[in-house]
Parts: structure tokens; sequence; C-alpha cells
């Protein structure tokens, strides 16, 4: 009893808390007894305190290995406020010069420094393992952990050498911590680090306040975005983006549209990105739009939403994004925009790397899409992936579980699937498993003679993405397991071969139809239509019909295709804005100057009748405003296309990689500017090439880009694109 009393004297004395939250008190009691302890606790857990209190308390100095400069000094800062003594925290890390070590050393060696932060590489340096021989070390703790795996969403190389030095150091027992881990994961880090042994705490995974969605990415989510910030008055919420760029644009967008918003990434100067850290923290802005590099050990409660632009790399780092809402336990919205071009140009980011990273890198950004496509409750999968079964039927608080889809019995599915995999000797990843189950002839299934196998094409009548949810839903209920270190091999479990036995109902979701990805600037109508639908949007379909038969007889009129004159995507945004003035057409995304004058007249004099007789009250406020700096970049590009620049140069002069630079040009020439860049498809293109593309556009019902693929097979996507810009350039511009 007068343990427990002095623990909790402890915790009110130095922390001011009453009681201990969750597995805390388990926790610090292990370290006290001198055992290595494993600690797997989500975002708002109150990890910190789990090695902050034994520090505090035991004889020594505790060396606590911290991945991130900015963590470290908040951390520091936030024990000296603890404590009457300035020395009771330091960091020695790279941001220190001379002097300043020397006075950390000094605090160290005089005994006042309970605790001592270092960085993985400050640890490494020959001065610093000397120094720490010198003194005495109470216990190691490693925050962040999941740094040390592959298989963790920030591997960092440097946190795989820590073992060895904290043995020439000298060895003291070891706390690590971390908020994401599969099981994968925590046994890589455990093994790493030499604790095998370790007392293991596992809090749950489940955040209970946290809201998840998933909508999809079109051409107008800055739109959407702006919308649902508004309508969020002036909660503190944190948008991700995956690159620096679209970070400095979109924080732009925002600040043009009156809202307090600043950038925050590791390619701005130290000062800068500490000052926006520091007005988010002190609420002098409300939204912060950041890169990964943000929010780790940022200790703000009452974030209310946490977006992500772009889909992340891995489950890990989305779901420790998110847990960045709602620490307090109060309302916290989490949104992702996924689109399966976003995940393409993951993919590609990957190339150069070596095979085992690549491979590692894949199955983390197919388990990403598997649950950004998932018709079952997102909590559910979420929590699947991190070992832990999620039993509530509903959860009342995803996108999923809010708006149920229809659930059929797939029994016989399912016994299909597992004999499927039992022929292909439980050695195949799910991809492999589709192929063969569905009778697609690749060179794989060839090489290993599967196609002779009698399985081979037994699901052939149903589509791939039926055979997805089936694997998908028997992972859930355990009928399969999918070993991630074998990249993601899947195996039947023992409940999987009972039910061969004595097969039990079992229910899929059946994927959305039409789910298929709509190109920013592309698209036909129903899809368009379905976008708005499923993206919250709230276009007026009588309007929009109305719109479409204009644009028909116009294209009859002017012996152009529909999507030449406005793109679906626009009409849509007309039929949610209602813009009545040619000032107001040029807001719409896709209408330029160029097409606002061209096309604009009779669509304007249609949506002002529409507007006035149905008594239709405009939202004016929700226009986006552009940034100055994006035309910069429009007419900085136009200009050098004037001068007959080459495309591939162009990008890399404005530090931007091809795809980008295409997806600029298309918006200019989309928006009504006339351009011409025949000198570079010249350099680059066969004239059979550049013939048959623009003739199937001549043709084409529809300018996305996927169907454009499909139909011409031999082409690349560059290919087609280039063509495509040509096209709308020559025909409507």
């Amino acid at each position: 009893m007068e343990k427990q009393d002095l623990l909790h004297k402890r915790l009110k004395e130095y922390f001011g808390f009453d009681t201990f939250k969750g597995n805390q008190e388990a926790i610090i009691r292990s370290i006290l007894a001198g055992k290595d302890t494993f600690v797997l606790m989500p975002t708002g857990g109150g990890k910190s305190l789990c090695y902050q209190l034994p520090a505090l308390m035991m004889e020594g100095t505790a060396i606590v290995i911290s991945p991130l400069i900015a963590l470290m000094k908040n951390q520091v800062d936030a024990m000296r406020n603890y404590s009457e003594e300035d020395g009771v925290a330091h960091f020695l890390n790279s941001s220190l010069n001379k002097q300043e070590i020397e006075e950390v050393k000094k605090d160290v060696l005089s005994g006042q420094t309970k605790m001592l932060y270092v960085a993985p590489e400050s640890l490494t340096k020959s001065s610093n393992v000397e120094f720490l021989q010198n003194i005495n070390i109470s216990f190691y703790a490693v925050d962040e952990a999941h740094c040390i795996s592959e298989w963790g969403h920030d591997f960092r190389p440097e946190y795989r050498r820590i073992r060895p030095i904290i043995n020439e150091i000298y060895p003291r027992p070891i706390i690590a911590l971390t908020a994401t881990a599969t099981p994968k994961v925590q046994h890589d880090i455990q093994k790493n680090l030499g604790m095998t042994d370790a007392v293991v705490f596992k809090s749950s995974f489940n955040r209970p306040n946290l809201n998840y969605e998933v909508r999809h990415k079109t051409s107008d989510i800055d739109r959407e975005i702006i919308k649902f910030i508004l309508s969020q008055g002036r909660k503190s919420g944190i948008i991700y983006c995956l690159s620096r760029k679209k970070v400095d644009d979109f924080a732009e967008i925002l600040q043009a549209n009156d809202i307090r918003a600043l950038p925050y990434h590791a390619g701005m100067d130290a000062v800068t990105r500490s000052n926006n850290q520091d007005a988010f923290l002190m609420e002098e802005i409300d939204v912060i739009v950041a890169t990964i590099a943000f929010g780790m050990g940022i200790d703000k409660p009452d974030v209310r939403y946490v977006i992500h632009y772009d889909i992340p790399k891995s489950l890990e780092g989305y779901y420790q994004e998110t847990g960045r809402a709602g620490r307090d336990g109060g309302e916290g919205k989490c949104i992702a925009f996924y689109s399966k071009k976003d995940l393409q140009k993951l993919e590609r980011f990957m190339q150069g790397k070596p095979v085992s990273e690549q491979e590692i890198g894949k199955q983390l950004l197919l388990e990403t899409a598997a649950y950004a496509e998932t018709s079952v409750c997102r909590r559910k999968v979420l929590l699947h992936y991190f070992g832990e079964n999620y039993t509530v039927q509903n959860c009342e608080h995803c996108d999923n579980c809010l708006n149920p889809k229809i659930k059929v019995e797939a029994k016989e599915l399912l016994i299909t699937a597992l004999e499927a995999i039992i022929a292909l000797k439980e050695k195949h990843k799910t991809d492999y498993v589709i192929d063969f189950l569905t009778g697609t002839d690749s060179s794989d299934i060839e090489t290993y003679g599967h196609d002779k196998l009698e399985e081979f094409g037994s699901g052939s009548d149903e589509e791939e993405g039926i055979w997805e949810a089936v694997i998908r839903q028997a992972l859930l209920d355990n009928y399969l397991l999918k070993e991630i270190e074998n990249y993601g091999i899947l195996k039947i479990t023992k409940k999987g071969k009972n039910f061969l036995n004595n097969p039990v109902s079992f229910k899929i979701t059946k994927p959305d139809e039409d789910e298929d990805d709509m190109l920013d600037l592309g698209g036909d109508d129903s899809e368009a239509m379905a976008s708005a639908a499923g993206s919250g949007g709230a276009a007026d379909p009588q309007l929009y019909a109305m719109m479409k038969d204009l644009r028909k007889k116009l294209s009859k009129k002017l012996n152009v295709p529909p999507y030449v004159i406005f793109q679906p995507s626009s009409l849509e945004a007309m039929a949610t804005s209602y813009p009545i003035t040619e000032e107001e057409l040029q807001n719409i995304p896709g209408v330029g100057a160029g097409k606002a004058k061209r096309y604009g007249k009779e669509f304007l004099e249609l949506i002002k009748r529409h507007v006035e007789e149905n008594e239709i009250t405009r939202p004016e406020d929700l226009r986006v405003k552009t940034v100055a700096n994006k035309s910069k970049l429009k007419v900085a590009i136009v200009q050098a296309i004037d001068r007959k620049v080459a495309l591939d140069d162009l990008a890399e002069s404005r530090g931007i990689d091809f795809d980008e630079l295409l997806t600029e040009v298309e918006a200019i020439v989309y928006s009504g500017t006339k351009i011409n860049i025949d000198y570079f498809l010249d350099e680059v293109l066969d004239i059979d090439v550049l013939e048959d593309v623009y003739d199937y556009f001549r043709e084409a019902a529809t300018d996305n880009l996927d169907t454009a693929q499909d139909e011409l097979p031999d082409y690349t996507e560059t290919e087609i694109r280039l063509v495509r810009i040509k096209f709308i350039s020559d025909m409507a511009n």
C-alpha cells in the first residue's frame, strides 16, 4: 500500500494528476522493477508519462531516444515546466553548438539531469558514446519505436543500430514505445532491440470518438475542403498533403478564401516552421496544412478534424495522423480523399529503391487501398490491421456504418476461393489468387503451370471487385490469414478449414457499381453526377439536365464533342454555385476567360432564368478564390510554350514532375486558352500515334483517360494525354 501511495504521491507532485490512465501505472511499475517493457499505446493515451515519471523517481539519468528535434524540444520544455530546475531535462542533437553541448554534459555529470533526449544519429557518435559510458544510466526509452521496422511507416535505418550502441555504452533495461504497430512490426521491434522477453502492454487501438470517412477525389477537391472548413467555424484542423509544393499551394488557396491557415513542412527554414507550429498551438490560426513532418508529439488536445488531401502510404501513417484529432475525447472528424491515380503515383515514387523495399512499400499501399475501397465498417478494418478484433456490428462513426451497403450471401463464393487457395498450395498473394479465379492469363500463372489446374477460372462468372470483397471479408472473419512478412501470402486458418467441412452463412458487401476513378479533367456525365452525390455535392439535378441538353445542341451546331464545350465536372459546379455573370463563370473549375466568352452567354441565360423562376439563393460565399501564384505559373507555362521550350525541360525548370506539368497544361486548355505544342509532339511522337489518338477523341463520347487507355491499349498514358491536349486546344479554343 505504501508503494502505491508513493507512486500516486509522485504523480500528483510532479504532474498534478490524481489517477493514472489505462495501463500507465502497470507500465511504470514494470520499469521501476528493472524489466524490459514494450508499450503499444495509441496517440493521446499518455505514453510520455510512462517514462517521464520513473525517470524522475529513479537514481541516475534516463536516455530517451527520439527521432524528431522539434519533438525533443517540446518534451524538454514540458518537463522543465514541471520542475524548479531547468537542468532536469536536456536534449543532445545537431541543433546545439559546442558551448551548449558542454553545458548539457555538465548538468548530466552533476546528477541534476533526470532525462537526456538523444537523436539516434547523435547516440552513435563516438564522443557521445564515451561521455555516456561515464554516467549513471537508469534506463533507456526508445520513443516512436516503429521507426526500427522496415514494415513501420517511418523507417529510419539508424534506429536499427540502437541495440549494439546500448551494449557498447552500458546495458540497462529498455522501454520501447509506439502508437502504431502491427503484430509484424511489434515482433520486429522486440527482436531488433533484443527484448523478446519484455513485458508487453497493449492498449486498444479503438478511438471511439473519431469519425472515419473516405471521399472520392475529384477535380473539385479544393472547393469541397473549403466548404467543409467554413462549416466548422473556428475549430482547429490539420490537412495532410504528400508533397511540399501542394502544402504551400493549398495553404495559399485557403488564405485567399479568408481561412486562417499556414503551411508546415521540412523544406521550410526552422524559424518559420517553428513559428507556424506555435501559431497553430496558440490558436492564432485555425488550420495547419502539412506534410507528415508535422504532428509527432504535438500535444494539441482540441484538433477537431484531420483531412488527408492525398491518401497516405500506409495504414500506420494514416492511423497516427488521424490520431491527432480529438485527443481530449471530444469530436474528431477524419476525412481522406482517395483516387487510384494517387496510388499509382506513390508506386512510381518507389522505383529505384531496393526490390525488397519496393515489395514492402507495395504491400503497405495495398492495405491502404483495401481500407479506402472497402464497404465494411472502417473501424473494423483498421483495428483488424493492428491485430485487434472489433465485434460491434455498427460503429455508428464511419461513413460505411452510417450509410450501410446491402449485404449478399456469398457462402459458395468463399468455398470457391478457399478451394482455389488450396489448389495453389497456399503460396500466393491476393492479386495472384484473383487472377487465377477469374481465369486471367498471366505470364506468372503460365510459368507455374497453374492454368492447367481444374480450379483455374472457377470464379470467372464474377468480377474482380467481388473476389476482392470476398477475400477482404474472409480475412476480417478470420477464415484467411495474410502472412505480411511473406509479402502478403494468403493462408487458410483452422476456422477456414472447418468452414470447408461445414459451410455456414457468409455475407459480403457488394462493391459499388461504377466506382472507377474519374480523371480530374474528364469523365462522362453519369460519373460526374455519381461523384457529386458521393462527395456530398449539392448539384441541382434539374439545372444539370437542362445544361446537358444545351451542351448537346451546341455540340451538334458546332460539330465538336459535348465535353469539348464544358466538362461534366464544370457543369456540375455550375449546377451547384449558379454563376450568372461572365466573371463568376470564370471561377468555375475548367472554365477560363476564353471559354466563358465563347460558350458562356447561353449557359448564363439558362442559369439566370432557372434561379429566378425557382427563387434560388445562390451560395456566392462558397466560391473558391484562386491564388495569384497559380496564375503566374500558368502564364509562365503559356509563355514557355510560345517560345517552344520542350515540355520535359519546362517541368524540370519549374521543379515539378512531368505528370504535374501535363495536369497544369490540361487545366490551361480546358479553361479555353489556345496553345500549340506541335513542336514538342513532332519530337516525341510518331505521326501514326498522333493520328490514331486524335481520331479516337474525334469520335469518342468521353475524354476520360481510363476509357481511352482501354480503347487504345498500345499507347501510353503520357502519349494519350499529350494528344488530348492538342485535340482540346484545336477543337475547343
